[in-house]
């Protein structure tokens, strides 16, 4: 790991003071990146996160998506956090914090909005970002690829009844548009490049010493994300910080006991640290595109539960750097296999 990476934490912590300042400075300029929106799916921020998916999806062989299925305990650790456990657990947490721990510091009407937006970034588990941490914690790329691609499918089937069912309403407006468009352009089309480039260089060495030169772009790309997004929000982080705090809570006592269940599940099932990371990770990191774009259909832009998606955009990558330097250190402890 270079030097780069080696202190990515303080890069990041560096970049969300930088888009706090920016959004605060050059308000023009960041109301412009948020018009460029398609889908509710900013198309900034795409290109950002294409330029961190790419350079691992180069390193997909598709003759390795053959032997994923000789692995299916990563695959099922995922799919039982996911969706078995991770949306009644936000719930649960949303509801105890709100109605019971901060009852005496937010109107009831409020607390409410908190946990819809709470339990739609519970419901909807991350596509794009997953394969960044992955590459961090030098993931299996094909096993990756599989896990978030599942989720997919599951995600189209299964997010609006849990959604609805956690609610209490019955009818729920998913926005497929930003659900198909972000799965495209997420994991479809970088997938499609990767491969193409993998033909086009041939050998191995030469793939590899392609990933080495555009990997830097990768950590680029999430920084400059950060930097996009903490101006986005900036405002409301300045205006609001009490309750910004208070919606963090549960959303890291969430994060954190999720990658515990999954990591200690893939520990005890003896499943390779190359997946195992990977695994937890998934179920760590929420969809937030998908997430805000709900609460904002559902309850409107200004509304406590857009509010609650949105610091769960805030607390993802902080989060998840710890985690992932967490995974690191203890992959060692894992079978290599």
């Amino acid at each position: 790991m270079g030097r780069f990476e080696r202190y990515l934490t303080l890069w990041v912590g560096l970049a969300m003071v930088a888009g706090i300042a920016l959004g605060s400075l050059v308000p023009g300029l960041v109301a412009g990146i948020a018009a460029a929106e398609v889908a509710n799916v900013n198309l900034v921020v795409a290109v950002l996160i294409w330029a961190m998916v790419y350079p691992m999806m180069v390193g997909v062989d598709p003759g390795s998506l053959k032997g994923v299925v000789r692995q299916p305990r990563g695959l099922a650790i995922t799919l039982a956090v996911n969706w078995l456990i991770k949306p009644f657990t936000m719930a649960a947490l949303g509801v105890v914090f709100f109605e019971v721990v901060f009852a005496d510091l937010i109107a009831p009407e409020d607390a409410q909005q908190y946990i819809a937006g709470l339990i739609l970034l519970g419901a909807a588990p991350c596509t794009a970002m997953v394969f960044v941490w992955s590459q961090l914690t030098r993931g299996d790329e094909a096993y990756t690829l599989l896990q978030v691609s599942v989720n997919d499918v599951v995600m189209v089937f299964a997010f609006a009844p849990i959604v609805a069912v956690l609610l209490g309403v019955a009818d729920i407006t998913v926005p497929w548009e930003t659900l198909i468009l972000s799965v495209v352009l997420f994991v479809a089309l970088p997938l499609a490049a990767g491969l193409a480039t993998r033909a086009r260089l041939g050998s191995d060495a030469r793939i590899e010493a392609f990933r080495d030169r555009v990997k830097p772009w990768s950590v680029i790309g999430l920084i400059a994300t950060v930097v996009i997004l903490f101006s986005l929000q900036g405002q409301v982080i300045l205006d609001r910080p009490l309750i910004i705090a208070l919606i963090a809570v549960p959303i890291l006592i969430q994060s954190y006991g999720i990658f515990a269940l999954a990591y200690a599940a893939a520990y005890v099932l003896r499943v390779p640290h190359r997946i195992a990371a990977p695994c937890a990770l998934i179920g760590t990191s929420n969809f937030f595109e998908l997430a805000v774009a709900v609460a904002i259909s559902l309850f409107g832009l200004n509304s406590g539960a857009a509010l609650a998606t949105v610091v769960g955009v805030l607390v993802e990558v902080p989060v998840m750097l710890s985690l992932v330097a967490f995974a690191n250190r203890t992959r060692t402890r894992f079978q290599q296999g």
